[in-house]
Order: structure tokens, then C-alpha cells, then sequence
């Protein structure tokens, strides 16, 4: 079967997916429930489904374990950066977590090369996860031009880790992925500007 011209092909057959490569909602690759204090939920704000948290979570501790369930040939709307020009799909719940300019969670990379959510502040039971995409894409090629987070920080456009301010960047820290601070170094200019 062909996949739509914007989903390319994963690279090789996956448990965990559906025949258009799109990973199963809560099925981990021990075939359990896919995470403990967190569930998928229609959002309050009726903007759609979100991550929502079913206990308390404190900064810097980590909400979701992530995992991948296959490569895939170039980006698309639901790829997830993991390298300069490589991508792959996210399993588990992790695909449903929304983008806000102002998140509660980062990114870690993992054993597994997948990443793993972290608070980046406390977050309460029933508050929604929320990550900045920004965090590990370094463009974002495949959402709308307007974002509708709603976060008083918002940019405005859904954009991706080139298009960062030095401020926001240096704000996330360690809790981006690592090779978007290296593709920062390749394109800086010689003269250090």
C-alpha cells in the first residue's frame, strides 16, 4: 500500500502501527499500557485531544518514557526529528502531545533514541502536557502558519528550533534534542556572529 504524499513509508514493518504507519494509541513494545499517570482526553479548552496528567508530576521528573516504532524515508506532519535530515514515528502517547510556546515538558534523548517527556515545572493532576515541537525539529515544515496555544509567550506561528530566539533556546536548557544545538554550530557563521 502506498502512504498519502505527505506520510512517507516507514522503512521497514513495525508492531504498534497501523497499515498507514501510524503508531496504536497505548501500546508500548512489551505490548502494555503505555504510561502510568497520564492519559489521552478530549482537552478542555475543546481544541481536540491532549495528554492530560493523572497525578502530580515535579520538575524535572519524567512523565512519559518514549519509544519508536520505525524509521521513516523524509518528515511529515507526525515525524519526529532524529537527526539532521532523519526521521522517525513516535509510539504510545507521545505523538498526542501538543505544542505550546510555553511548555511544561521537555525532551531527553534516551537509550532507546527516542525521547522521553520531563516536566519542566510542577504539574498538576488534569493539566495537559505540552511541548514545544521547537524542541526537537529544527523546522517545522507541515502545520498551520497561525499556533493556537493560547500561552501568553506564544510566537505566533508554530516554528522550529532555527527560528528560536537565543533567549527561548537558552530557556529549555538541556531539555531539547542534542543534535539541534549542533546544527545551530554548522550553520553559525565562521566569524562567530
Amino acid at each position: 500500500m502506498r502512504p498519502a504524499p505527505d506520510r512517507p513509508a516507514l522503512c521497514s514493518s513495525f508492531e504498534g502501527v497501523d497499515r498507514k504507519g501510524f503508531p496504536l494509541p497505548h501500546v508500548s513494545p512489551s505490548g502494555l499500557p503505555e504510561e502510568e499517570g497520564v492519559e489521552l482526553r478530549r482537552a478542555a479548552d475543546g481544541k481536540g485531544d491532549g495528554v492530560l496528567a493523572t497525578r502530580p508530576f515535579a520538575a524535572g521528573e519524567t512523565v512519559m518514557v518514549g519509544f519508536l516504532v520505525g524509521a521513516l524515508t523524509g518528515n511529515d506532519s507526525h515525524a519526529t526529528q532524529v537527526g539532521p535530515g532523519r526521521w522517525a514515528r513516535h509510539g504510545g502517547l507521545g505523538p498526542k502531545v501538543n505544542h505550546s510556546c510555553d511548555p511544561n515538558c521537555g525532551v531527553r534523548l534516551n537509550d532507546g533514541h527516542a525521547f522521553d517527556f520531563v516536566a519542566r515545572r510542577p504539574i498538576a493532576t488534569g493539566q495537559e502536557l505540552t511541548f514545544d515541537y521547537a524542541m526537537r525539529n529544527f523546522t517545522i515544515d507541515h502545520f498551520p502558519a497561525v499556533c493556537r496555544c493560547g500561552a501568553a509567550r506564544c510566537r505566533g506561528s508554530i516554528t522550529g528550533w532555527k527560528d528560536l530566539p537565543a533567549v527561548r533556546k537558552a530557556d529549555y536548557g538541556e531539555l531539547v534534542a542534542p543534535y539541534l544545538r549542533m546544527m545551530d554550530d554548522d550553520i553559525r557563521p565562521a566569524d562567530g556572529g
